[in-house]
């Protein structure tokens, strides 16, 4: 999500609000539920997006309508951050929706409270799962199939396996917002541990590292990139001899990159 200005600003506050609207899981789980049908709603009444995000009309008048249109349909702390977001400047008038995904994104990882390390690996796994399954990759991008249907796919398979926060991302992934489920899941990976003050790297290696070399590597690229950095280690017969890492947009790759030369020097040492 690509968020300028205004837009930018917007989210950074609301954020902060979020924190205190969702200090318990139950009530994490409702907002973030309750955010996401938001943002669907206004995605689709291009009316009523275009009202809220309209700078030339007065706060008080969006934040007016919003509360006419869904007092009783959201609880208090949803209808408090769509009221205050409908009056604030937005860059442009589909931010308004994405900020407002992004939100419940944010609420689904913490409703899992302190299990919520757990949702980006389970996450991950998902993806995995749906890599090396082409019938499951090809009935959840399948357009004749019901969102209710490709839900009710992930349902079964996730159901007593992951925690119910994973099963409602994995569910929101569905959507579209993104565009394929895999790369939906990835958003949220990412979005799950900057929730826990952490970043995401996909290392791709040709075997499997141990233990003690993924803690080394973690704290060797938390060192470059000052923050704490949470691995997921994919096993990928394509890497031949040396160590990959996607982290955020940028790539860093051990046969041509001195930075993890360096790293796996120290990494084997």
């Amino acid at each position: 999500m690509d968020l300028r200005g205004a837009s930018a600003e917007a989210l950074a506050a609301l954020t902060e609000q979020l924190d205190d609207a969702t200090t318990g899981k139950a009530a994490a789980a409702t907002l973030g539920d309750e955010l996401f049908t938001v943002s669907g709603l206004l995605r689709g009444e291009a009316g009523l997006r275009r009202f809220a995000t309209d700078a030339s009309l007065p706060a008080e008048a969006k934040q007016g309508m919003v509360q006419q249109v869904f007092k009783g349909r959201l609880g208090d702390p949803g209808l408090g951050l769509l009221t205050d977001a409908v009056g604030r400047r937005w860059t442009l008038s589909r931010d308004l929706a994405d900020v407002l995904e992004r939100l419940s994104e944010i609420a689904a990882v913490r409703s899992a409270g302190s299990d919520a390390s757990e949702v980006g690996d389970q996450l991950f796994e998902l993806s995995g799962i749906i890599d090396a399954n082409p019938d499951l990759r090809s009935a959840l991008s399948d357009p004749a199939r019901s969102v209710d249907d490709k839900a009710g796919l992930l349902g079964s398979l996730l159901e007593g396996k992951a925690l119910p926060a994973t099963i409602t991302l994995a569910t929101q992934a569905l959507s579209g917002t993104y565009g394929p489920v895999t790369v939906a899941l990835a958003t949220y990976r990412e979005v799950a541990a900057a929730t826990q003050g952490e970043a995401v790297a996909t290392v791709r290696v040709a075997r499997p590292l141990s233990r003690a070399d993924q803690d080394r590597l973690a704290r060797i690229l938390g060192t470059q990139y000052a923050t704490t950095v949470h691995l997921n280690v994919v096993v990928d017969p394509d890497v031949l001899g040396g160590i990959r890492v996607e982290i955020g947009d940028e790539v860093i790759d051990g046969t041509i990159a001195s930075r993890l030369d360096d790293a796996r020097r120290r990494l084997v040492g």
